[in-house]
């Protein structure tokens, strides 16, 4: 195939592409990125800026002009169906509609846009209002009843409709969490707390014991809130979270509470010039370490330094407040609401490995006691099945606690890349030892890998979607990310590589681009992974051409800059991030250059 291949058109692409992820850098030498706006965040903001003025006299709302430029932006970006989408390339959906339109009935601005309040209240008929809520999320109550606990607060749902959270559990000491099997995800604590006061506040139960139990419950519990709230008032640097759990305090009256002045604070801190807000306030320690990692080699060694004297100031050192993680992972960001995870810290342990490269300074005499610890971290985390979930190990058979193929993948590659480079060093009993149990928990990896593997070849990650597919699922990311795994440790030939492999191949679109199922429209990040995949996995066939061919076309006009929204953030809640693109085409085509420059050599 090389002879097919124009190199010195792949190189051109590179550069410029590569040229322009360095552009991104922050003045300090690593990556914030951009995430979307969102319509969702934006609705649970006004609520909780209207909830927190609202004892105030008319002419003393010290929030009245940020609500006012928000609900101008929210009534811009409704979309033709009557609807509202996450961001501003989304599909409507039931939860940010009924947020959106909460938003207006409680500002009281439903009469200034009549025609709007009349399109939306359409949607919401026809898809199925509150019951259509509770299904998209089934048994999950993380993110169901906060929206109709915002719907309660505008008066449009009752609120016995809403499933009651037994808040009085925060109580416990959190090693119980996993045993009493909690109706929220691990990282949301907060929103039991004020979200399970609130609804007791207004619908208490009938039950006379727990109604005491929970009555004597407010105050341990808010103590436990105000314990865990991170140091910038933003709980995981959310504003829909931060947002439910202050409307929650302000409707209770407790409008002076400390957690709810800190969470107002963060609310406007947060606000963009448009008058929008995004669904977190960066990625910062994410889009480094992927950034890091597609350019390998290929960022200049004098700027290594600052990026990782960025990463080593990102891990933990402490146990973190509310999930109770060991110290040594890393979160998505570099704020004080970040949780670490299980995908943040295998990419911070490789980018690590990657800059250690020719660098003699402190820094990276700190990169081994580093490793040695997000190892140790990601080591404990693994469940029982082998596989890695996100937050806390064995903590639920909730989604988003669940182990998930794309976090166990990146995680052997990174129990991998440390070996490669520690190994030799392992001299010691207790460093044997050490190898031992590495080399355990890489084969139940990899067995949980295998039954995770859907019949047609495919895997499915957590954390991405596709907003055009069946169920919203993204089998290129997932499929993708396994891959590369697979490959890494030396195991291209297995059967389930090679499903894979055919999985992707056929799944590319008659343009040479990839999308979540064949036919949908193509996206910069869905092409770039499936196209890298297949290289690592040694493929050099017609659909590698085609789909770079693709890709050289997207950097020449452009279009490699467009993000699609398949990043979610939590209970299908959809972004994108302005730097996906970017990185994921770096990846893909320092990938081909490198190949394709070696087979050029040896022909």
């Amino acid at each position: 195939m090389a002879g097919s291949i124009d190199l010195a058109r792949l190189e051109r692409a590179y550069e410029k592409a590569r040229t322009r992820l360095l552009e991104e850098r922050t003045s300090t030498g690593w990556w914030e990125g951009e995430l979307s706006t969102s319509a969702l965040s934006t609705a649970t903001a006004i609520v909780a800026l209207e909830m927190m003025q609202r004892p105030l006299p008319e002419e003393s709302k010290p929030y009245q002009q940020i609500i006012s430029r928000a609900l101008r932006w929210l009534a811009e970006h409704q979309n033709d169906d009557g609807g509202w989408g996450d961001t501003v390339k989304s599909l409507s959906n039931i939860s940010t509609t009924m947020l959106a339109r909460a938003a207006f009935e409680v500002t009281g601005a439903v009469k200034e846009h009549p025609a709007l309040i009349e399109k939306a209240d359409s949607y919401i008929e026809r898809i199925g209002g509150v019951e259509a809520v509770i299904r998209r999320y089934g048994k999950d109550k993380t993110f169901s009843v906060p929206i109709l606990t915002q719907c309660a607060i505008a008066g449009q749902v009752d609120w016995r409709q809403i499933p009651a959270l037994p808040f009085e559990l925060a109580r416990l000491p959190h090693r119980f969490y996993s045993t009493i099997q909690l109706p929220v995800v691990s990282y949301a604590l907060p929103a039991l707390i004020a979200i399970g006061q609130v609804r007791h506040h207004f619908a208490k139960t009938r039950n006379p014991l727990t109604r005491v139990l929970r009555d004597i419950s407010r105050k341990p519990t808010l103590d436990k809130l105000q314990a865990i709230q991170p140091e910038s008032g933003g709980f995981l640097e959310a504003t829909p979270l931060t947002s439910f759990v202050t409307m929650s305090l302000a409707a209770m009256g407790l409008h002076d509470h400390p957690v709810a002045r800190q969470g107002v604070q963060f609310i406007i801190d947060s606000v963009r010039e448009d008058g929008s807000w995004p669904i977190d306030t960066n990625l910062a320690t994410w889009v480094t370490t992927l950034s890091v990692n597609a350019l390998e080699g290929d960022l200049p060694k004098e700027e290594r330094e600052k990026v990782l004297g960025f990463l080593l100031d990102q891990q933990y050192k402490t146990v973190h407040p509310y999930t109770n993680a060991e110290p040594g992972g890393w979160a998505w960001t570099n704020l004080s609401g970040g949780v670490p995870d299980a995908d943040d810290t295998p990419g911070a342990i490789l980018a690590l490995l990657n800059l250690r490269t020719d660098l003699e300074t402190q820094h990276a005499d700190a990169i081994p006691e580093s490793t040695d610890a997000g190892i140790n971290w990601l080591l404990d985390l693994q469940n029982r099945d082998g596989g890695w979930p996100t937050f806390c190990r064995g903590w639920g058979t909730l989604q988003f606690d669940r182990s998930s193929p794309d976090l166990t993948a990146h995680t052997l590659r990174a129990l991998h890349r440390y070996q490669q480079a520690y190994a030799e060093e392992w001299t010691s009993m207790e460093d044997r030892k050490r190898a031992q149990r590495i080399d355990r928990a890489i084969e139940r990896g990899f067995e949980f890998l295998k039954r995770a593997q859907r019949p047609d070849g495919s895997w499915l990650p957590l954390w991405f979607g596709n907003q055009f597919a069946t169920d919203e699922e993204n089998p290129v990311y997932g499929t993708a990310r396994v891959l590369a795994a697979w490959c890494d440790l030396g195991r291209g030939d297995e059967t389930e590589t090679r499903n894979g492999i055919n999985w992707i191949t056929s799944s590319q679109n008659e343009s040479g681009g990839w999308s979540g199922q064949p036919g949908l429209p193509e996206s910069v990040e869905e092409t770039a992974l499936a196209v890298e995949s297949l290289m690592v996995a040694g493929q050099t066939d017609a659909t590698v051409e085609r789909g770079l061919d693709w890709l050289c076309d997207a950097v020449e006009s452009g279009r490699f800059a467009e993000p699609s929204p398949i990043g979610f953030y939590f209970a299908k809640l959809w972004y994108f991030e302005r730097l996906y693109p970017l990185i994921f085409t770096v990846s893909a085509l320092r990938q081909a250059c490198r190949r394709f420059q070696n087979s050029t050599a040896n022909q």
